[in-house]
């Protein structure tokens, strides 16, 4: 995995000197910031034409749970280089990358105890459903029988219409 963030800061190297190249040849005189206002805001414009189409395709596909993941897993990655560099530069510990290793897969790992609750929840939550769809017209006989003068619901009801609502949770 180091050998992979070697190359890419090779990759980044290279594109380094290449503007500074464009920057001397074409004699703009940008400074080190110009040229860093330049760069990121044209990256991060690029970004936003390959994420925003994508994350909107995801939000109409009611994936909102990808979209959060990807943006949680974007900010735990940067927190994690930044508490390693961190460390370099305070001397309060050393700055390993086995260190960003283990707490990516700390986050992988809550992450999945987290999918597999909210599964049994789902999963529990269409049972449920299901179970009162296949019970279909005794049951809705059976709930017009139980309606009080005052038409209070039945604890039925209210379970059906709990179902019904957390489909948005």
């Amino acid at each position: 995995m180091s050998e992979a963030l070697y190359r890419i800061m090779g990759i980044i190297a290279r594109i380094h000197n290449y503007i500074m190249h464009l920057n001397d040849r074409f004699e703009y005189n940008f400074s080190d910031k110009a040229l860093h206002f330049l760069v990121i805001g044209v990256l991060g414009i690029g970004l936003i034409f390959v994420v925003y189409p994508l994350f909107k395709w995801l939000a109409q596909k009611k994936h909102i749970m990808v979209i959060a993941w990807i943006y949680v897993f974007t900010l735990i990655l940067v927190i994690t280089f930044a508490i390693e560099i961190g460390q370099k530069i305070s001397g309060t510990g050393n700055m390993e990358f086995d260190d960003i290793v283990f707490g990516m897969l700390g986050f992988f790992t809550m992450f999945a105890a987290f999918v597999a609750v909210r599964g049994v929840y789902h999963g529990v939550r269409w049972l449920i459903k299901h179970r009162m769809e296949a019970d279909g017209a005794y049951a809705r006989s059976e709930r017009d029988k139980e309606r009080t003068e005052d038409g209070e619901e039945t604890v039925y009801d209210t379970i059906r219409k709990e179902a019904d609502t957390s489909d948005k949770v």
